[in-house]
This record gives structure tokens, C-alpha cells and sequence, in this order.
């Protein structure tokens, strides 16, 4: 009794981390944005701008300006919910993911996008709501299906968004994000270990009852 007891204690503390991570990424956000507010500064030009030299600092600072607190706020939910989702599910290929789908979202719109200024942390939320679907399809483990089950629910209209809609929205920074995710869901589908399977009481009684009669 008392392992399962450990394995729920460590699970709930894990849960708990990744939220805490999510939030606090979520909370710079609001931060940054609301001192854009009350210094009356305006934080659009530190967006990625395609093929221009400027544009390229864009790549590191874009995920974290929006354009108003509406844009901010219909991100916020996403980034919180997917990020425990990563962190909780796939915590060592998180530290890859999470770097990897920052820049690299941000580089392919620098390279490829329409000309003007593309801000949000919107390639960074499309790109880990399809890591953790498609890795949940990909390894097949309890959790992995859960947590693409949890994700797809919430969010899976999301993959309209990878396609050209309503003028303002950078479709190629979902684009690229989403595209990105899929492939690094290919390439880590077994970097984290998939978690033990649960052996009910019964089934130890029963083990136990095989190695008595021996």
C-alpha cells in the first residue's frame, strides 16, 4: 500500500511543479504587458519582421509582447493548460521542446512569413498543443493517451488556425509552431521513459499464490 501511496505523492508534486511553471511563464506576460500599459510604451516593433536584419532580435523577444490584453488574455489559458500538460507528461523532453519550438517558430516566420510584425507566444502554445498530441498517439503509454486525449478536447479546433483566417493573425507563426511540434514528437517519442504500469492488488495476490505453489 504504502509504494502506490509514494507514486500518487510524487505524481501530485510533479503536477503541481508543472502548473507552477506554466503560471509563472504566464504571469511574465501579464507583467511585461501591463508595464507596456502604464509606461505608455509600445513593444510591436520588438516583434519578428520577416528578412530584416532588426526583425531577427524578434526571434527572442516576439513570444512575449502581444498586441493587447485580449490577444494576451486568449493565450493565457492555453499556455497554462498545455504547459502543465508538457512539463507533467514529458519533463526531460520538455527541455528541448520548449527552447527548440521558442526560435524555431520565431525563425521560420522571419524566413518565410508576410511582411510586418509578428508578436504573441501563439507558435509557442500551437506548437506544444500538438507535441502532446502527437506524441500521445506516437507512444500509446496510459498517460501519453490521456494527456492527447485532455489536449484535443480542449484545443484541437486550434489546427484551423495553422491556415490563412482573419487579417492581424500570424497563421505562420501556428504554422511553424504546430509544424515544429509534430516533429519533435516524432524525434523525442521515447526520450522520457513511459511510467510503470499499475499492478493491482489482485494481480500480486495472484503472483503470490504462483511462487507458493513452486
Amino acid at each position: 500500500m504504502q509504494p502506490d501511496s509514494d507514486h500518487l505523492q510524487n505524481d501530485n508534486t510533479r503536477l503541481r511543479r508543472s502548473f507552477i511553471l506554466a503560471l509563472l511563464f504566464a504571469l511574465t506576460l501579464w507583467v511585461i504587458k501591463l508595464a507596456e500599459i502604464i509606461l505608455g510604451l509600445d513593444f510591436v516593433h520588438y516583434g519578428v519582421f520577416p528578412l530584416r536584419v532588426s526583425g531577427l532580435r524578434g526571434i527572442l523577444t516576439a513570444p512575449l509582447i502581444h498586441a493587447s490584453l485580449s490577444h494576451l488574455f486568449s493565450n493565457t489559458a492555453p499556455l497554462v493548460i498545455l504547459g502543465t500538460a508538457l512539463f507533467y507528461g514529458y519533463p526531460r523532453s520538455a527541455k528541448i521542446v520548449v527552447p527548440v519550438l521558442y526560435l524555431g517558430s520565431g525563425l521560420g516566420v522571419w524566413l518565410f512569413a508576410r511582411h510586418a510584425y509578428h508578436i504573441g507566444a501563439s507558435g509557442l502554445t500551437f506548437g506544444v498543443m500538438f507535441f502532446v498530441f502527437t506524441i500521445g498517439v506516437l507512444r500509446w503509454d496510459t498517460r501519453a493517451i490521456i494527456l492527447a486525449m485532455v489536449v484535443f478536447f480542449l484545443y484541437g479546433s486550434m489546427i484551423w488556425g495553422i491556415f490563412p483566417g482573419k487579417p492581424g493573425i500570424s497563421y505562420e507563426s501556428h504554422f511553424f509552431g504546430a509544424a515544429i511540434g509534430i516533429i519533435l514528437a516524432i524525434l523525442l517519442k521515447h526520450h522520457d521513459p513511459a511510467p510503470a504500469a499499475k499492478k493491482y492488488s489482485w494481480e500480486e495476490e495472484a503472483d503470490e499464490l504462483d511462487e507458493s505453489d513452486e
